[in-house]
């Protein structure tokens, strides 16, 4: 993936000297948890392999398992370009085939992996993944996040305006929903009545919106956290609507949602980023339902803001006061429903 013209990294860089600074011990420890969005890549400005992520997941929490999701990386060297992105899902499957049964922790239990579903060619790449995947394939993503000001947009992808609306695309959704597999796609909150019109044209399909729907703040929208709110929150409220649809709590460290505990002296506290992340969180959860939503690390594109240990320890103070039962499908029981675990 490219960066887009004149846009900054949507990754905060990763400072362990200045994350290194705060430090916690893990809450609720024998809370199940499955971590049900990160990566792994070998980017050389921040490479993140299975032993950065184990190293990660031994901070104190019970990680039982993790679901791996695209990231532009192993794809294949050459071939027919729609093709090439086989070449990342063969590859969580050989870590997750790579980690010793002894771990506690199940890397890559499930899989999701990129396809052009606009290609002609999007059901053979998808079966060609899915005998890659050694049949831990559940779904495809599609980041399908854009803006008209390049000041808004916070990622590495750069889809056509005009992606969700696009007839071959559509096309594409009905060979996932045939295969039995979902989507996972990462929109802007400006675009949510664009993906409602997408789930109720596609009525079969797992619609997974990753982190929490997308609301921007930054560029033009950096002084105007109430509007947004209010406009995120009117869009997530009739995607709601759509039994066919589940959400993400993740992604809140990116850049793209403007808290700005980067600029800080000292990274934050788990208290810190629950009182920011919370107003978000509780609404999905209020609109969904715990048993459409689940929380994931979004790792190691989080990891710019905070540890994995802070992290879920935000998590779980902002779950603190509800039942067994929602927290139980917030951390683990979704995440397993969606992608079908077994652990």
């Amino acid at each position: 993936m490219s960066l887009q013209a004149g846009t900054l990294s949507p990754h905060h860089p990763v400072r362990p000297a200045w994350l290194s600074q705060h430090s916690e011990v893990a809450l609720d420890p024998g809370l199940e948890i499955v971590d049900s969005h990160h990566h792994l890549w070998d980017r050389p400005e921040n490479p993140y392999g299975a032993a950065d992520f184990l190293n990660d997941a031994a901070a104190g929490h019970r990680i039982v398992s993790s679901v791996f999701i695209e990231c532009g990386t192993h794809y294949r060297s050459d071939g027919p370009v729609e093709f090439r992105p086989v070449g990342e899902v063969a590859f969580a499957a050989g870590v997750a085939g790579g980690i010793d049964a002894q771990v506690a922790t199940s890397v890559s239990a499930a899989i999701v992996g990129h396809v052009d579903l606009t290609s002609p060619e999007a059901e053979a790449v998808i079966a060609a993944e899915q005998a890659a995947a050694q049949g831990r394939l559940r779904g495809v993503r599609q980041i399908a996040a854009w803006h008209a000001d390049p000041a808004a947009r916070a990622s590495l992808a750069s889809p056509p305006p005009d992606l969700l609306s696009d007839a071959r695309f559509h096309k594409g959704l009905r060979v996932l929903a045939a295969r039995g597999l979902s989507l996972d796609v990462f929109v802007y909150h400006t675009q949510l009545g664009q993906l409602l019109d997408l789930v109720q044209a596609n009525p079969d399909l797992t619609f997974v919106v990753d982190h929490i729907g997308g609301p921007i703040g930054i560029g033009p929208y950096r002084s105007k956290r109430d509007t947004v709110f209010t406009d995120w929150h009117a869009g997530m409220r009739r995607l709601a609507g759509c039994p066919n649809v589940r959400v993400k709590l993740t992604g809140l460290g990116m850049r793209l949602f403007g808290f700005g505990f980067v600029d800080r002296p000292q990274p934050p506290s788990s208290r810190d980023l629950a009182n920011a992340w919370a107003p978000y969180v509780e609404t999905c959860i209020a609109l969904f339902g715990a048993e459409r939503c689940m929380f994931g690390s979004n790792f190691p594109v989080d990891k710019g803001t905070c540890s994995y240990a802070v992290l879920w320890n935000a998590f779980k103070r902002i779950t603190a006061e509800m039942n067994a039962e929602e927290r139980a499908a917030l951390f683990a029981g979704t995440a397993r429903r969606v992608y079908r675990l077994t652990h």
